[in-house]
């Protein structure tokens, strides 16, 4: 019996063994599955967690993306991507410590990724730490010794630290690889400038002149550089290299002209100017800035004179169907008193475009300075029309009818132009200043005094609102007083101005002060350039009221000589006798 239940624990033990050998492997298969199971459900929601991060931080969210990154790190120390977003938050944060911290880890866990070495160098730039940039880069050049960014980045981060030396080097080594070329010798060049090394900063150039002989940029950059430090020979033959090259050459005779007049030969410097000019190439703004600088400057202007109009003329053969170019003709016309030449290329530059506002404002400025008011009259309401929101032509329109006699239309104009002064102070004087002239042409008083008022408040020292506010209140004999002061103050502001002299004498004479307003309306006899009828009124009234009745005669038959004074003026003059 035992020897049957041996043999049978015999045959059934390798089974039994067997069988835990299987449920063991099972049990341990089962574990290992999950694991893996496991481990690849974490990276795929490290991966999840890693995308919301990125959309937080490009929408803007950069604490929650922060938040988000740093549950990646949790999840997995070593990933350097969530380490590389965290360095760029923390820059535009300006947590520069943080940034840079990362940035370092992200450059150590991955050093093969440039993008992480760059901002790591970046960093350091931006934190001033330039030596450990310069660490950084420098591994960035072994891996790519000819990329030139990378290069380039190095030998400015050399720059930074005054090390030009080994940022020659660098672009020596890459132009050894790459040859000559415009980037590398332009770099080379500045930093020969730095270092007032003068002769290798135009060898460089030289060089690029060599390797690219047809290239004619190239030579008016070393004829700049040249004529620059005093090196005029050598200019002078990189401009004529141009001239050779491409007669054409917008810029060449502009250029050569500089040239001789920087030495003083005015002839050659004219001639080549002149060559420019004709020069359709060459754009017509730089040619109208030629002309403003050297031809419109009041000290040099009788000088130059000649040569402006003779620039002018061939500016128009070069560019005939240009507003501009008559436009500047206008401009000289003008400035040398040819008013009727000048209106008349005005009138065609607005034939060719009439949308340029200054063309008009210029027009109804000559229109003035020929006192053809009705020209101004018309001429200005065209530029109302096509430019209603512009203040300065409904002035014009103002004096226009105010010298015509249009004292309603007058009004109109300042009342509705003064609507559109803006942050304009002056000109908003100005309208009030005429408002309160033409009111008093239609014996509207109170509304003429308010706009001198008006004007006074933004400027009290106007001495010609002062002057026509004092003189228009005695007319009246109100605030004679007030009138006073103001007539003062405006001999005082502009103490040669015959007009303030004649008003301050007016006043005393309302004043019955005779002797006193006999002085000064002297005075405004002495600095009034012509008779003025008004003046040698004032004066007689005077003389009368002194007993000097035949002075007074005489000053009055001068008067009606003169022109137009008071309404009483031809009475006084029969009966001998004073009216007012």
């Amino acid at each position: 019996m035992k020897l049957y239940h041996l043999i049978i624990l015999l045959i059934l033990l390798p089974v039994f063994l067997y069988s835990c050998k299987s449920t063991k492997e099972t049990s341990q298969g089962i574990i290992h599955s999950k694991s893996k199971r496991e481990a690849k459900k974490t990276a795929q929601d490290n991966s999840a967690v890693f995308i919301n991060a990125n959309k937080e931080r490009i929408l803007g969210n950069y604490e929650k993306a922060e938040k988000l990154f740093l549950v990646c790190l949790e999840v997995d120390p070593g990933d350097a991507a969530s380490m590389y977003e965290l360095a760029r938050i923390y820059n535009h944060q300006r947590k520069i410590d943080l940034a840079i911290e990362y940035a370092k880890k992200a450059a150590n866990t991955d050093p093969d990724n440039i993008y992480y070495q760059l901002l790591l160098s970046s960093l350091y730039k931006q934190n001033t730490q330039f030596e450990e940039a310069i660490t950084v880069l420098k591994q960035i050049h072994e891996k790519y010794p000819y990329k030139y960014e990378y290069c380039h980045d190095l030998a400015l981060t050399y720059l930074f630290t005054g090390n030009y030396k080994e940022a020659i080097k660098i672009y020596n080594r890459l132009e050894e690889k790459l040859g000559v070329t415009e980037d590398i010798s332009i770099q080379k060049q500045k930093i020969y400038l730095l270092q007032k090394n003068i002769d290798k900063a135009i060898a460089e150039l030289e060089k690029l002149t060599e390797a690219y002989p047809v290239e004619t940029k190239y030579y008016a950059m070393l004829a700049e550089l040249c004529l620059a430090h005093n090196k005029d020979q050598q200019a002078l033959q990189a401009y004529q290299k141009i001239l050779e090259l491409e007669p054409e050459n917008a810029y060449i005779h502009i250029s050569l002209s500089d040239y001789y007049r920087k030495r003083e030969d005015k002839q050659k410097s004219y001639e080549y100017l002149k060559q420019g000019f004709a020069n359709s190439n060459l754009d017509i703004d730089t040619k109208l800035n030629i002309l403003l600088a050297f031809y419109t400057v009041n000290e040099y202007y009788d000088e130059l004179k000649d040569q402006a109009f003779e620039l002018s003329e061939i500016l128009i053969e070069a560019h005939p169907n240009n507003p501009k170019a008559y436009s500047i003709y206008a401009d000289i016309l003008f400035q040398d008193k040819k008013y009727e030449e000048s209106r008349d290329a005005l009138h065609f530059v607005i034939s060719l475009d009439s949308s340029r506002y200054l063309v008009w404002e210029q027009l109804l400025l000559t229109d003035s300075e020929l006192k053809d008011y009705d020209a101004m009259a018309v001429e200005s309401q065209r530029a109302i029309e096509l430019f209603p929101q512009q203040p300065v032509p409904y002035m014009f329109s103002a004096i226009a009818n105010y010298q015509l006699k249009n004292y309603e239309q007058s009004i109109n104009d300042l009342e509705m132009g003064i609507k559109f002064v803006v942050n304009n102070d002056p000109l908003l004087v100005q309208f009030y200043s005429y408002l309160g002239d033409t009111y008093h042409q239609v014996k509207k008083n109170v509304a003429s005094f308010d706009a001198y008022e008006n004007a006074l408040i933004i400027d009290p020292d106007n001495s010609i609102v002062l002057n026509n506010y004092a003189y228009y209140l005695s007319l009246n004999n109100m605030e004679l007083e007030k009138a006073l002061e103001m007539a003062r103050k405006a001999t005082e502001l502009d103490p040669e101005n015959g007009s303030n002299q004649d008003t301050y004498g007016w006043v005393l004479y309302k004043l019955k002060r005779y002797e006193e307003a006999k002085e000064w309306i002297s005075k405004a006899l002495e600095n009034h350039n012509e008779q003025n009828a008004v003046v040698l009124e004032h004066y007689g009234d005077v003389l009368y009221q002194l007993n000097s009745y035949e002075d007074a005669f005489e000053y009055w038959d001068k008067a009606i000589k003169a022109g137009e004074g008071s309404e009483f003026l031809e009475k006084k003059v029969s009966d001998k006798k004073l009216y007012e």
